[in-house]
């Protein structure tokens, strides 16, 4: 095993890798920018090392100041965790080049899978469905449009590397392709470095179904079972769950079958995620390979009892997996919800901010995986994850139950988050029943919201409250006239009774 692990990374995957790091007895090494120098994975971690400025650009994306920090804290292994380098081949080079191990797939196999039109044309030779599109990156965006007319809209523009809906845009008529194209480019490069895009198909209301695998060097390759990820805001996963309410066992390993062989024909090792797009018809298509570690992670985590990081470790080192995917079936259910700092209110505009106070839940099948803490600052540089809170129950019932209960205890002030949007989709006919598909959220935050409610009596109260207060401050106060027997909680009453009166 490691003696000591580098994190490439910052936030709550950061804080996650250490706590198991620490669990094996592995020493842990961050990495911080200069505006993370106080934050949760650098107070948690054994030693911590700054690689540069705010900008991702100048600092996390840097793969020479990662390696510098490595060999300054004497790493064995470095921990890319999710975005930023993760998926990235010039950093496992690199890491082979130094004689670090890197935890997680090879260079060569990232490259064959973690490219979203590599990831296709393998598919296709493993004889796994795709949707149809381009295989190689668009060259000529002219050409890409010509094909969008014979393929018909709507189509998709999607990033070439990266994911989490970043360099993606939907197509839906010939004048917005030009645009489109720019757009998805732009935002391509400034978040993976690279411009490149390809086209596909759009499917209308897909449900998104991922399967999780795990491949030592020995030759095994596993499923874990499915995740379900239709719960999407503009193509970015807002909630998880385990196992799908929509899968069969028939399903289940057909799907789980075709993700193993794409793995095995990519000769992929280490954890990864097979992600598909299945129709009304259960008919299932490949989408692309995630090479790294997912966000929803926790939820296989919740219906398997397996710790995924402690295996992707344990994989690196060389070790065997200890049991074969047919032994594998998922127990209850769990889900997840990703707690953004982000104003839904105002077109989910970030919130940065001081974090004055803050309440995290907990209680029977209740998780939080988090990377803030009370009085810390969130930044206005990254992606403004807070946690992810999961819930498990014995049924998808239960859990729902449980994770409702568990957003009605989270508090947190000082910024906005999302957990208001999260108690309204829990109570939304269509997700109890799991009618859902990738647009039902978009379609959802269409609709007018229902009238807040008038809590009237809340505000008394506060009011009565403050004036309790203010009295108490008052007659407590040097010099003050005695108290007369009549309390200011009943002389309060009866002023604003008589407020109320005709």
């Amino acid at each position: 095993m490691f003696r000591k692990i580098l994190i490439a990374n910052r936030g709550e995957i950061a804080v996650r890798i250490l706590r198991a790091c620490r669990e094996l007895g592995i020493r842990s090494a961050a990495v911080f920018s200069d505006v993370d120098r106080n934050s949760l994975h650098v107070r948690l971690a054994d030693e911590a090392y700054p690689i540069g400025p705010a900008p991702s650009r100048e600092s996390y994306l840097r793969i020479d100041k990662i390696m510098d920090a490595a060999r300054r804290t004497g790493s064995d292994a470095i921990h890319p965790g999710y975005g930023f380098l993760a998926e990235n081949a010039a950093l496992p080079r690199a890491c082979a080049d130094a004689g670090i191990t890197f935890i997680g797939p090879s260079a060569e196999a990232m490259e064959a899978l973690g490219a979203k039109t590599a990831g296709r044309q393998l598919a296709r030779r493993a004889e796994v469905p795709t949707v149809p599109g381009t295989n190689d990156p668009i060259e000529d965006p002219r050409q890409a449009q010509e094909l969008a007319r014979s393929m018909g809209y709507p189509v998709l523009l999607k990033a070439v590397a990266g994911g989490g809906g970043k360099g993606m845009r939907l197509v839906n008529a010939d004048s917005e392709f030009a645009s489109a194209y720019r757009d998805a480019s732009s935002e391509a490069l400034n978040a993976f470095g690279n411009a490149s895009v390809y086209l596909e198909k759009y499917l209308e209301r897909p449900r998104h179904i991922e399967i999780q695998i795990l491949a030592d060097a020995h030759g095994r390759t596993v499923s874990l079972g499915e995740r379900e990820c239709s719960v999407q805001r503009r193509h970015q996963k807002v909630i998880e769950e385990a196992p799908s309410p929509i899968m069969t066992p028939e399903l289940r390993k057909r799907m789980g079958d075709a993700a193993v062989r794409l793995a095995r024909a990519g000769g992929y090792t280490n954890a990864g995620t097979v992600e598909f797009l299945v129709d009304a018809h259960y008919n299932f298509y490949f989408l692309e390979v995630n090479t790294r570690l997912q966000v929803e992670h926790p939820v296989t985590e919740q219906v398997t009892g397996l710790d995924l990081v402690k295996l992707q470790i344990a994989i690196a080192a060389g070790h065997r997996l200890p049991f074969a995917w047919e032994t594998i079936t998922p127990r209850g259910h769990a889900m997840e919800v990703r707690l953004y700092a982000e104003d839904p209110e105002n077109n989910f505009f970030p919130s940065p901010g001081k974090i004055l106070s803050r309440h995290a839940p907990s209680g029977p099948g209740i998780r939080e995986d988090e990377g803030v803490y009370e009085g810390w600052t969130v930044p206005m540089d990254y992606d403004p994850l807070l946690s992810k809170l999961i819930a498990w129950g014995n049924s998808r019932e239960e859990t729902i139950s449980r994770l409702r209960r568990a957003l009605e205890e989270y508090s947190i002030t000082g910024i906005k988050t999302n957990s208001a949007l999260f108690r309204r989709i829990l109570a939304e006919p269509d997700f109890l029943h799991a009618e859902i598909h990738t647009k039902w959220l978009d379609e959802l935050l269409r609709r007018p919201q229902p009238a807040a409610h008038d809590d009237r009596n809340g505000a008394d109260a506060a009011a009565l409250a403050a004036a309790l207060w203010q009295a108490t401050r008052s007659s407590s106060a040097p010099g003050a006239a005695a108290t007369t027997s009549e309390s200011a909680w009943k002389r309060e009453g009866r002023r604003r009774q008589q407020e109320r009166m005709p």
